[in-house]
């Protein structure tokens, strides 16, 4: 039983909160554009409910169309918001319709300036609302947040609320009379006042939750190769041994590049820096998409590489090994010539989970950096199940030579 002033009032001051409070969180560190722009669309509708309020009271339709308008700009704005999320606007879509909005109440006649209000002024609405959630929808970077489906349902509802008001109300205000438009306008204002509510809160709730998404990838990746680090590598490489299971190979390499404090002894910190950062891109790029990557500290690297068994892990740590010897350059004028040992084990024969994996690999390491280094050598049949050494002729059948 509230009536339409009262529920204008109440959206002008949600609103009005809502963008203080997303500007307020725009003075942060990440996503300012968006949160500003909404912040500024938030306080743009509340301008325009306030117009509406006072619509009649300004000369023939300019009230009404200027409140209409600025309405939609406040809209238009919040679409630009979000897709600046993922560095797009709607600049030119934002004129155009503002634009045809202006001619449609130029061209409006007097008697049916309230329809128009009623009905036609609404299609910028549902078209704003939907790219909402179109682009919400296509984000990529948002994939995975929880606010997401909250934020595309609730454009996506408000986009539908103004398409029945456009396209049905007619309809039923022609079959049933007016009072069937008064009660569709209470309906439509207190779901606008619900969303003045829900979706600041929810697009402000998806930035927070992006940035602390990020600040814990930051710190489970190593800064100079962009690898995971160590803590990374465990959290995730648990979850990718139980995800594979044991119908599926999976095989561990662990690296540790040869000689690697003389190189930073000869030739600088910084060139050593530069010799990890281009081991990290030889071993992407060998061990592709799929696999886990992590430096463990200083020199020692680890891929766990799924689905692969220990023949495929062979040749691929072999391919890393003549790849990293035949480098000279590695960039940065840094002319260093650079070799690495490893170390392999399997899922199920050498360890049934990552410690004991990386603990198997690293001792077949070992025995590789006492042959000689610059080679690859397998954790199985180097050690039987008892953890001791097999004969030393297994052992050199088991040498790779890069």
């Amino acid at each position: 039983m509230v009536d339409l002033a009262t529920l204008y009032t109440l959206i002008i001051g949600t609103l009005l909160v809502s963008a203080g409070l997303t500007l307020w969180e725009g003075f942060g560190r990440f996503r300012r554009a968006p949160l500003r722009i909404w912040a500024v669309g938030w306080t743009t509708l509340a301008l325009g409910c306030g117009i509406a309020v006072a619509r009649t009271l300004l000369p023939g339709t300019s009230g009404w169309a200027i409140s209409n308008m600025v309405i939609v700009s406040g809209y238009l704005l919040v679409l630009n918001g979000v897709a600046a999320l993922d560095r797009r606007h709607y600049v030119r879509t934002s004129l155009l319709l503002v634009a045809a909005l202006a001619l449609g109440w130029v061209l409006e006649d007097t008697g049916w300036r309230v329809a128009f209000w009623h009905y036609a002024a609404g299609v910028p609405i549902v078209v704003a609302s939907a790219l909402t959630a179109f682009e919400l929808r296509r984000n990529r970077v948002l994939l995975g947040l929880r606010s997401r489906p909250v934020a595309i349902g609730l454009s996506a509802m408000h986009a539908a609320l103004y398409t029945a008001r456009v396209l049905l109300l007619p309809l039923l205000v022609a079959r049933y009379g007016g009072d069937t438009l008064a009660l569709a306008s209470k309906i439509t204002m207190y779901e606008g006042v619900l969303y003045s509510v829900a979706m600041p809160m929810t697009l402000v709730t998806l930035v927070r939750e992006e940035a602390q998404r990020d600040l814990l990838a930051v710190s489970r990746t190593d800064f100079l190769t962009g690898l995971s680090n160590r803590q990374g590598f465990f959290e995730d490489g648990a979850r990718l041994l139980r995800v594979a299971g044991t119908g599926h190979a999976t095989t561990l390499l662990a690296f540790d590049l040869d000689h690697f404090k003389a190189i930073n002894d000869q030739h600088g910190h910084a060139a050593g820096d530069q010799v990890l950062r281009s081991f990290a891109q030889v071993i992407r790029d060998v061990a592709g998409s799929g696999a886990l990557l992590a430096r463990l500290g200083g020199e020692e690297f680890a891929a766990l590489l799924p689905i692969t068994d220990r023949t495929a892990a062979k040749i691929a740590g072999e391919a890393i090994i003549a790849r990293l010897a035949g480098m000279t350059d590695h960039g940065d004028g840094v002319l260093v010539r650079a070799t690495v040992s490893i170390g392999l084990a399997q899922h199920g024969a050498d360890g049934d989970d990552l410690d004991a994996m990386l603990f198997a690999a690293d001792r077949a390491l070992y025995v590789a950096k006492a042959l000689g280094r610059n080679r690859l050598i397998a954790a199985s049949p180097l050690f039987d199940g008892a953890g001791s050494e097999a004969p030393a002729r297994a052992r050199t059948n088991t040498r790779l030579v890069a």
